[in-house]
């Protein structure tokens, strides 16, 4: 009984015991915690727009830079931590560029637009629309290039264009201004990437509106006084990567892009002030692959080294992932990719978000083992298309990628830090803490094609083209209307010549079908030339369900063409 006594009271002592070492061990935990949290809220505030003024990626570069270094990481770009590209887009119509008729000003792209073999020049002069006379701009009607009634194809129409210049030129016209007085629709579109020579004289296309309003009247004596004006366009971005060594054989990657996705209205490929904050999209981001870096440099995780990468050229699709992934410094293969896009708007009831879960077949099974008791996750098996980690898909890559954007106005001026939600971003960063060491074990991971391709909601792999107003850095010639249809191809960005050319398909889709490959160009469709993104989306908004074309391609040094039925 004495022994039964003493049990007893020995018992409310142990239990005693253990709930103060339990709850030491939780206060500590929460200290480190909130040393996280406070690391990700100096992160965001140093790394948002309102920090950044009009040098917002010098003083990102210096400060994500500065990081890296304190934590230890050894420098892994050209120039200590970065890692710079340059990419050229073409030519795009410089602002100087202006018509007037009758001192009536033109609207550039809606009303007009310079053809880009256009010669730079000023033009003036009081011809009459009907007459072709030496020492004064010529007028030329579309309608009239039309072969039986027929329309030219996009490749030829150009030609024939270029064929009336030198003929007017020759001549000792001044200018040439192209419009189409007829009902069928035309494919003269700005070519931001045409290479070829300079026409002799400035030539104008006038676009159904501008001809409407200005020229109708082909009796008319026209008082005309314009300049055409170009400027090469080329950007310029930086990737800071930082590695950690571990002596492995393989190497995992974190990313996140550290530019906002959107710009100051109407600067073009100049801006360099965010219109955003940029607190969720994507100084989340990388503020979570900063403290990443910091709590896999302190794990026992050592069977993988780790790079991580802050992408630049955020609005640039995946230039800067492709960039880095052809021009990586390191010498061990990539097991697989991690990517971080707008990790701090995670709520209740509202799921992280983990995309490419079928791009090996091992995610499944070392899910299921994660402690994620205070994350709900949502699983989308398919690959995410338009974020860095398809440039490790492509390149037959195991990724995921992770986001809890929940809002709508991560592009707009309130995406500031109050959106922040740090205690959900630091159990995101713990999450996926928990997920690579996890994956330490397991080798090399295996990579599988996905069923299927989509984006996340806040991005689009094939943008639907919607209308906006235009500016004389927009680079189109008309304003793009909503298509309904597609052929399911992904757009290799970094290509800098004439055509769309192509990173992939999607599976089952269009493309898919017709058999086009990765590196295809695709140059046109019907009678519309293709030169870029833009022109591929005007020419796709011509077409609906049902109706058929074809699409012509270059496909190494051979031409192709294919039967089209949307």
């Amino acid at each position: 009984m004495k022994k039964l006594l003493l049990l007893l009271a020995f018992i409310p002592t142990v239990l005693f015991s253990q709930s103060r070492k339990e709850r030491k061990a939780l206060e500590a935990q929460q200290k480190l915690d909130q040393v996280v949290i406070n690391n990700l809220k100096s992160h965001v505030q140093n790394l948002t727009g309102s920090k950044a003024s009009t040098s917002f990626e010098a003083n990102a570069t210096e400060y994500i830079s500065s990081q890296f270094k304190s934590l230890g990481l050894l420098p892994k770009g050209t120039n200590g931590f970065i890692q710079s590209f340059k990419i050229d887009n073409g030519k795009i119509i410089d602002p100087s560029t202006y018509l007037k008729i009758n001192d009536k000003v033109l609207e550039l792209n809606k009303d007009y637009f310079p053809l880009s073999f256009s010669a730079e020049k000023k033009v003036k002069g009081t011809p009459a629309m009907a007459l072709r006379e030496r020492g004064v701009p010529w007028f030329v009607d579309i309608k009239d290039l039309f072969e039986d009634g027929a329309k030219l194809q996009g490749s030829n129409m150009e030609e024939a264009i270029k064929k009336e210049f030198v003929r007017a030129a020759s001549k000792g016209a001044t200018a040439l201004f192209i419009y189409n007085s007829g009902s069928a629709s035309d494919s003269i579109i700005y070519n931001s990437k045409d290479k070829s020579a300079p026409s002799p004289i400035p030539v104008f296309y006038i676009t159904a509106e501008g001809h409407k309003k200005y020229f109708s009247d082909h009796s008319q004596v026209l008082d005309v006084d314009g300049n055409v004006a170009f400027k090469e366009s080329n950007f310029s971005g930086s990737n800071l990567v930082g590695y950690l060594n571990n002596g492995a054989s393989s190497t995992i990657v974190l990313g996140a892009h550290y530019a906002p996705s959107a710009r100051e209205a109407g600067k073009g490929e100049e801006a360099t002030k965010p219109s955003t904050a940029g607190a969720d999209d994507n100084a989340s981001g990388v503020a979570t692959l900063i403290e990443l870096a910091r709590m896999l440099s302190a794990s026992k995780a050592k069977n993988n080294n780790y790079v991580f990468v802050a992408f630049g050229g955020a609005d640039r699709g995946t230039i800067a992932s492709n960039y880095w992934l052809e021009n990586a410094a390191i010498s061990t293969p990539v097991n697989y990719m991690l990517n971080l896009d707008m990790v701090g708007s995670y709520s209740d009831g509202k799921a992280l978000l983990v995309q490419g879960y079928s791009t090996s077949p091992l995610w499944k099974e070392v899910f299921a083992s994660l402690p994620n008791k205070k994350l709900q996750v949502n699983i989308d098996s398919v690959s995410s298309v338009s974020a860095a980690a398809s440039s490790f898909y492509k390149k037959d890559i195991p990724e995921l990628y992770f986001s809890s954007a929940n809002h709508q106005n991560y592009t707009t001026a309130v995406n500031d830090e109050s959106k922040i939600n740090y205690s959900g971003t630091l159990q995101i960063a713990k999450f996926i803490t928990s997920l690579v060491e996890a994956m330490d074990s397991r080798g090399k991971v295996g990579f599988a094609k996905t069923s299927n391709q989509s984006a996340p909601a806040a991005k689009v792999a094939e943008p639907t083209a919607v209308a906006k107003p235009a500016s004389a850095n927009e680079n189109q010639g008309s304003a793009i209307s909503r298509s309904t249809v597609s052929l399911g191809v992904i757009a290799d960005k970094t290509n800098s010549e004439e055509g769309l050319k192509i990173s992939g398909v999607t599976p089952k889709k269009l493309a898919s079908k017709l058999g086009l490959q990765s590196g295809d160009v695709l140059t046109d469709l019907g009678s519309y030339k293709i030169s870029d993104m833009k022109t591929y989306m005007q020419a796709l908004s011509n077409f609906k369900a049902g109706d058929k074309t074809t699409l012509r391609i270059k496909r190494g040094k051979d031409d192709k063409e294919f039967a089209v039925e949307f």
